[in-house]
């Protein structure tokens, strides 16, 4: 069992009307608000009405049109300029996880003199960020209860994932309610993305009985709650689960004690994303099945069984191999029957780019560092795989 130093200073409030304490929660934090969101969605369900009326004593700034796979420019340096401009004292994200990972970019730039993406690509470090309140709508990424987030850079193909322990929200408001009216395909999608969360997590060298129980019974909760959500999408309870499940998909608590897994399957999607502009769960969810299969041999056999006996239940008296295969089979196969296209070619990506884009990740990526190292061939062969 591995040492580790964790702390999780977020406040979670859970549940149908969780919002009522907006007002309360936001007071300590400053009157001068910047309100973030996405396309307009939180406009539809009402969810932006509620805001204003609850923060009516505040003044309130917008950054709105935040993308999927938020951008650089110009969603951070525009809300980064509102900071500064308006000397905003927090800010209130309200939205899916591209929201909240943007605005965790911006409230470290707020407080920062020079070029915003030296922090986000590492090459200085944030002294202090601006406080961060979330209203989430959307089960995924679990941005709500970390403190990292992904920023794409359009003009070098750069989708990088920035951490920074100041970027922890102050409060996430999640109420199950409001991802009623998350379409099919967003719906799978967040499911894909929190179950590669727990998969990267899984599959490690060195884990514990606990950790492998709290990652197969969160892959199972997905699994099981997402195909109740996608027939009954205001399923209070599917998407209630649904949600938590997410939540702690991505804050480390699944992994507390194990040791670290590369994530090499978010490294190779990075790419994906950053090139094609794809839907990052998507993106996951083909790549996923691939990596294993590539992965697959007598060193990792161990882990394979025990992911395909105690998450889809195959039979323990089956030929080791066999199990191996038939787990990544189920896995391909829940995928797919939630609606998920599962080959690259489905999204609009051939292979004209494989090379270049496999050379991207072994250069950007770390994945020589992974739970099975990834060198460029190694990244070329997945990707062709997955076409």
């Amino acid at each position: 069992m591995q040492n580790f130093d964790y702390m999780t200073p977020t406040r979670l409030v859970f549940g149908e009307g969780a919002i009522s304490k907006l007002e309360e929660t936001m007071k300590p934090l400053g009157k001068r608000v910047l309100l973030t969101y996405g396309g307009g969605s939180i406009k539809k369900i009402g969810l932006y009405d509620k805001v204003l009326e609850l923060l009516d004593d505040f003044e309130i700034y917008e950054l709105s049109d935040i993308q999927p796979n938020p951008k650089y420019d110009p969603s951070v340096l525009d809300g980064v300029k509102i900071c500064k401009e308006k000397n905003i004292d927090v800010i209130l994200a309200v939205g899916g996880g591209s929201v909240l990972d943007c605005s965790k970019a911006i409230a470290a730039g707020a407080k920062y003199d020079g070029d915003v993406w030296d922090l986000i690509s590492y090459k200085a470090f944030a002294k202090d960020a601006l406080p961060i309140v979330d209203i989430l709508t959307l089960a995924a990424t679990g941005s709500e209860y970390d403190c990292g987030g992904v920023i794409s850079r359009t003009e070098t193909n750069d989708k990088i994932g920035y951490m920074d322990s100041h970027l922890f929200p102050v409060c996430s408001f999640l109420d199950p309610i409001y991802t009623f009216t998350v379409s099919k395909k967003q719906t799978a999608a967040g499911c894909a993305d929190a179950m590669n969360h727990t998969i990267e997590q899984y599959f490690v060298e060195d884990s514990t009985l606990l950790n492998d129980g709290f990652c197969e019974a969160n892959l199972k909760s997905l699994m099981y709650n997402t195909k109740i959500a996608l027939e009954h999408p205001d399923d209070y309870r599917a998407r209630a689960e649904l949600m938590l499940c997410c939540t702690y998909g991505c804050n480390g608590i699944l992994s507390l004690g194990n040791s670290g897994s590369g994530w090499p399957c978010h490294g190779i999607e990075h790419a994906l994303s950053a090139y094609y502009d794809i839907t990052h769960g998507e993106g996951l969810a083909i790549i996923t099945p691939r990596w294993m299969k590539h992965i697959l041999n007598e060193k990792t056999l161990p882990r394979f069984i025990k992911y395909g006996i105690n998450v889809f239940g195959i039979d323990s008296k089956l030929d080791d191999m066999e199990i191996a295969e038939r787990a990544i089979a189920e896995t391909y196969s829940f995928f797919e029957s939630i609606g998920i296209p599962m080959h690259l070619k489905d999204v609009g990506i051939d292979e004209s780019r494989i090379g270049e884009m496999a050379h991207h990740i072994a250069v950007n990526e770390g994945l020589e560092n992974a739970y099975v190292p990834l060198g460029e061939e190694d990244i070329s062969q997945i990707l062709t795989a997955s076409l």
